[in-house]
């Protein structure tokens, strides 16, 4: 009798164990209530979105260096053409003025020379001289100074092209952002293609 006891003692106990597992588990695996699931819903937009906003402002970050880096570039690059163009002028000035106190030297010599012979042969070698001298020196300061002039002109469209690609893409970058955005026009538009 005590081993019938035994089993059915084991038996009901196994039972209560099994009534209690099934129980825990069916609580365990019951379906979201349509608030935890709107809820859910929520974090993972909010996430998302924190996730495309820091992509967006990578993007912006990315694409504001890479403009400044190339204005950088292009004023550098005008700088430098700049600095090339009137060291050209004043080496040209230089030589000019060189061969106008050549000019002027031969001709004081020339004019000694006449004075000796003729003064007034002297005196006509000097005028040639000079006038000869000062065309020269004013045609190498004219080239001087437009040389000068259309490197600053290049420089500053380089500089203005530059500034205007810039601005274009941090526009572009804009609307990009704008279409992520619920109830701004490019978002509307984004939605209407």
């Amino acid at each position: 009798m005590r081993k019938t006891q035994l089993q059915t003692l084991t038996a009901a106990a196994v039972m209560a164990l099994a009534g209690i597992g099934f129980s825990a588990h069916a609580q365990g695996t019951a379906e979201p209530t349509t608030t935890e699931k709107v809820k859910e819903a929520g974090r993972d937009a909010v996430q998302a979105t924190e996730r495309g906003a820091e992509k967006v402002w990578d993007a912006t970050k990315d694409t504001t260096k890479r403009a400044a880096n190339a204005t950088e570039r292009g004023a550098e690059k005008a700088w430098d053409a700049t600095k090339d163009t009137s060291k050209r002028a004043a080496n040209a000035t230089e030589r000019g003025a060189e061969k106008a106190w050549d000019a002027t030297k031969d001709t004081t010599g020339r004019a000694v020379d006449a004075t000796k012979s003729g003064t007034k042969k002297a005196a006509n070698a000097t005028e040639r001289g000079t006038k000869k001298a000062w065309n020269a020196t004013k045609t190498t300061t004219g080239k001087a100074a437009d040389a000068t002039k259309r490197g600053a002109k290049k420089a500053g469209d380089a500089t203005t092209n530059v500034a205007h690609k810039a601005a274009d893409g941090m526009r572009t970058t804009g609307d990009k952002i704008g279409e992520k955005i619920p109830g701004t026009a490019q978002h509307e538009a984004a939605e209407k293609r």
